[in-house]
């Protein structure tokens, strides 16, 4: 399909704030993990109590980036798909043998199932938590990105992606299709089925990556949205504050819990987020997500994302779940530092060197004869990104970290 004829911006722009956004939506899942795991704190676990909603911030985002980076241009799927899965999985393959050592060294069972169904990222397919949590617990959200880049070569094709109104009708679509999901749930009378079918069935968060998908097409076609960063800062945090008291009167087992709907109904307040994010960058204004120590913590989200919960399983294994607040903020604290510089030493040593390897012995974009997406291979500048590891600059050969 030919490329639009609309101007667009150059895809080499540097979108760093992507990438600090990135570093708190990690964050947020943490402190979500921490709170539900180890104990509360006053405030903090309140408001990030349904900080799960940090995980379809990354499914918006990684529509978003993919959209900005591929349309318009030409690379065999075959090539696409290798960058994805070098992009993921050899990370994810650490993540898993390191998950599974703490729970042997724990004397935790293991669904041997469950790991190989994590390790070939079909596992949130499966309506059973020893799949759900097997190998490595926060690594279903990968079995829905793998789905995510099966099918959005596909995506770039559809007409309605193409205009503006398609566009438009597209995003409005997916919002009410999020709220009738949501309401579904009232059909679904197993808590835990209902749980699978609402928060891991990747149907289900594909309208969140589309979502992103069609963000990332307007925004690279000239659309802006309306009040700018802050407003959207703003608006997010007010989200997540309506839900303290939300909390509070309804149970999390009942359907119309602020649980599931803390990530179906976040969705298009995270599409304009980083929309606003995007346009501070191409339109050359500072934000404070963009500075050195921001795009670096934000190439660490990841693997902090990957080995955080395996901290806080071995922290808990080895000293017990804390009785007061203060051994509850030291062990948090003990938590954050490890875990983070647990990421930063996975990205350095294992992520990014295995991504590279991969990259350079997989298919080459050199000679090829067959179709593929409107894609093409990173340059200077260009990021390419998925759900759980930030956008950076990246060279045809190496990357530019």
């Amino acid at each position: 399909m030919p490329a639009s004829q609309t101007a667009v911006p150059d895809t080499r722009a540097r979108l760093d704030s992507l990438t600090g956004l990135r570093f708190w939506a990690a964050l947020v899942v943490v402190l979500y993990h921490l709170s539900r795991l180890t104990g509360k704190l006053p405030w903090i676990s309140d408001i990030t109590w349904y900080g799960r909603s940090g995980v379809t911030f990354f499914f918006v985002l990684s529509g978003f980036v993919l959209a900005w980076t591929y349309d318009g241009k030409s690379v065999p799927t075959k090539i696409f798909l290798w960058r994805r899965f070098a992009r993921i999985w050899p990370l994810l393959a650490v993540s898993v043998l390191t998950s599974v050592a703490v729970w042997r060294a724990l004397g935790t069972d293991i669904s041997f199932r469950g790991v190989a169904a994590t390790l070939g990222l079909v596992n949130s397919w499966v309506p059973d938590r020893a799949y759900l949590v097997g190998g490595n617990p926060a690594a279903w959200s990968l079995s829905d990105e793998a789905w995510f880049y099966l099918i959005f070569p596909l995506l770039l094709m559809l007409p309605m992606m193409r205009t503006a109104r398609g566009r438009s009708w597209s995003a409005a679509v997916l919002c009410v299709a999020s709220v009738a999901v949501w309401v579904a749930g009232a059909l679904i009378t197993e808590p835990a089925l209902r749980l699978w079918a609402l928060d891991y069935f990747p149907p289900t968060r594909t309208l969140q990556f589309v979502l992103g998908v069609a963000a990332g097409l307007a925004v690279k076609r000239g659309w802006r949205p309306p009040g700018g960063l802050p407003v959207t800062v703003a608006l997010v945090v007010a989200w997540h504050m309506a839900l303290v008291p939300w909390s509070g009167a309804v149970p999390d087992s009942l359907w119309y819990s602020p649980y599931s709907a803390s990530h179906l109904l976040s969705a298009p307040l995270f599409a304009l987020l980083v929309a606003a994010a995007a346009t501070a960058d191409l339109e050359g204004r500072r934000t404070y997500l963009s500075g050195a120590w921001m795009i670096r913590l934000g190439q660490w989200s990841f693997a902090w994302y990957l080995f955080h919960e395996i901290v806080i399983r071995a922290a808990l294994g080895v000293f017990g779940r804390p009785d007061t607040h203060a051994e509850t903020a030291a062990l948090w604290l003990a938590v954050l530092v490890v875990s983070l510089v647990l990421a930063a030493i996975a990205y350095h040593y294992v992520e990014h060197p295995l991504e590279r390897l991969l990259r350079r012995i997989g298919p080459s974009a050199s000679g090829r004869t067959s179709p593929g997406l409107h894609g093409t291979s990173p340059r200077r500048g260009e990021f390419d990104a998925s759900t759980t590891n930030p956008p950076r600059p990246m060279t045809e050969k190496k990357s530019v970290r």
